[in-house]
């Protein structure tokens, strides 16, 4: 277990009334655990934004470095009025 270290903060009083009144629903035994508890969320959303980050930034290199040539906004139009026509066509034998 990691050593801990004490810090002192200033928090809104609407922010401290709800921790302390989660510590006396018995949600957490104190308050510092449930500081604790907030600052292990926010390093969980924030790995996950930087997981997702990454992703995009991935998704966008490969794109960069695809080798297919590019399409003219033209070809690009075609194609996506193609894939709506399919995808349209394939709902309408569904429901057939």
């Amino acid at each position: 277990m990691a050593v801990a270290e004490k810090v002192s903060i200033e928090l809104p009083s609407d922010m401290l009334r709800t921790i302390r009144q989660s510590v006396e629903a018995g949600e957490f035994g104190s308050e510092s655990e449930a500081l604790q508890d907030a600052v292990r969320a926010w390093q969980r959303e924030r790995h996950a934004e930087a997981e997702q980050l990454e992703a995009i930034r991935a998704k966008i290199d490969r794109s960069i470095n695809d080798p297919r040539p590019s399409l003219t906004s033209e070809e690009a139009r075609a194609a996506i009025t193609r894939f709506i026509r399919e995808e349209e066509e394939a709902a309408l034998d569904e429901t057939r």
